[in-house]
C-alpha cells in the first residue's frame, strides 16, 4: 500500500488493515487503487493524478489473480475504489460477479469497440500484444546455427527444453491470454495439443507477467513468451533481446474499472477520466512501451505499433466464459 503514493506496505493483510481503518471522511478524501500494472507506472500515474486533481492516492500493487480474487471477496464491502490494469476478460468476469460500477467517461466515446465494454463497466487504456523474446547471447551459445523461432509453432522445438520461460496462467493474465491465443487460433483440441507439447519444454512458470522479460533480458533463459511492450522496455534499457511478433497473435487491452459501492465514487470517476487522457497514456507508454488507445497520446520509439502485428479476431467474452474450465484443464496438464 502506498500512503500519498509513498511508503510501501507489501503484505495484502496489512493493506486490508489500512483500508478498514479509514473513517468515512478519510475514504472520501483518499482514492484507493488496486493495481495490476507495474509499481513504477502505478506510482508515476498516481503522482500525476494527485498533482492535477489534489486527490491523494493509496495503492496496492499485486498480481492479477490476487487482486481479482480480492475484489470478489470484498464485493459486499469494497476496500478499493479502482482496479487498474488486467486484460478485459478479468474485468468481464468481475462485472458478472456484480463487482463493478458502470461509468461512461466522455473520453471513451471515440475509442475502438474492443477497448470498452458495452455496459460501461470497464475501459481499456493501452493495447497489449504477445510475442517471443530471445536473449541473443544465450540463444547463440545454447543453439549455435539454429534460426530464431518466427512462429508459435517454431517455439515447440524439443531442443529448447528448459530454456523457455512463460508465466503461470492460473495467476497471470499474460499467460492466460497466451493460452487463449493458442486455443482460439488452433481450436480446442489442437490448441491443447500445442499447449501440452510446449509445457514440457518450459523451464519455469513464474506467477508475475513481469518475470519472463527480466529473466530473458538477464540471460537466465534463452527465450520465452511475454508482452512485446515489456520486452521492448528491456531492450531500451540496454538488454540485447530479439523481439519476434509471430503471425496470428492475440491483442487485448489493459483495463480500468470502478468498484461497485466504493467509498470514493467521484474520485474514482475522475481517475478513469485521467487514465484515458492523452497525458496519462503518454506517460505510461514512456515508461513501459505500451501502445495507448487514446489516438492523441504518443508511444516512444522502439514500441511496436499494432498495425505491424498479425492478430487473430480475439473473442474476449469467450475467454472470460471458459476461464474456469481452461484453468482446470491447464492445472491437470501441468502438474
Amino acid at each position: 500500500m502506498k500512503r500519498n503514493v509513498s511508503g510501501v506496505v507489501a503484505a495484502l493483510s496489512a493493506a486490508l488493515i489500512v483500508f478498514s481503518g479509514c473513517s468515512g471522511r478519510e475514504k472520501n478524501e483518499v482514492l484507493h487503487v488496486y493495481s495490476i500494472i507495474h509499481e513504477e507506472e502505478t506510482e508515476a500515474l498516481c503522482n500525476l493524478f494527485t498533482e492535477k486533481t489534489g486527490i491523494k492516492v493509496e495503492f496496492l500493487r499485486a498480481t492479477t489473480g490476487e487482486l481479482v480474487n480480492r475484489v470478489i471477496s470484498e464485493k459486499s464491502a469494497p476496500q478499493a475504489d479502482i482496479l487498474l490494469g488486467g486484460a478485459s476478460n478479468y474485468h468481464i468476469n468481475l462485472a458478472k460477479e456484480g463487482c463493478l460500477e458502470p461509468y461512461a467517461s466522455s473520453l471513451a466515446k471515440d475509442l475502438p469497440e474492443y477497448a470498452k465494454s458495452s455496459d460501461d463497466t470497464w475501459t481499456g487504456f493501452c493495447v497489449l500484444t504477445l510475442g517471443i523474446g530471445i536473449n541473443k547471447a544465450r540463444f547463440e551459445e545454447k543453439f549455435p546455427g539454429v534460426e530464431y523461432p518466427k512462429t508459435w509453432e517454431d517455439l515447440v522445438n524439443p531442443a529448447f527444453k528448459d530454456e523457455i520461460v512463460m508465466t503461470n496462467p492460473v495467476a497471470s493474465s499474460t499467460a492466460y491470454l497466451f493460452v487463449q491465443n493458442q486455443l482460439q487460433r488452433l481450436g480446442w483440441d489442437a490448441g491443447w495439443d500445442y499447449l501440452s507439447d510446449l509445457s514440457q519444454l518450459v523451464g519455469q512458470f513464474p506467477d508475475s507477467g513481469s518475470a519472463p522479460p527480466k529473466l530473458i533480458g538477464t540471460g537466465e533463459y534463452a527465450l520465452g513468451v511475454a508482452y512485446l511492450h515489456a520486452l521492448s522496455k528491456y531492450n531500451a534499457q540496454g538488454f540485447d533481446i530479439q523481439l519476434v511478433a509471430p503471425k496470428d497473435s492475440v491483442g487485448d487491452v489493459d483495463c480500468v474499472s470502478i468498484m461497485k459501492n466504493c467509498g470514493n465514487l467521484k474520485g474514482a470517476q475522475k481517475f478513469v477520466d485521467f487514465i484515458l487522457s492523452a497525458e496519462a497514456e503518454t506517460l505510461m507508454s514512456s515508461i513501459d512501451f505500451t501502445i495507448p488507445v487514446n489516438s492523441e497520446a504518443k508511444a516512444p520509439a522502439g514500441a511496436i505499433p499494432v498495425s505491424e502485428i498479425s492478430l487473430i479476431d480475439y473473442d474476449a467474452k469467450k475467454a472470460s466464459s471458459e476461464k474456469d474450465s481452461v484453468i482446470a484443464k491447464w492445472t491437470e496438464l501441468v502438474k
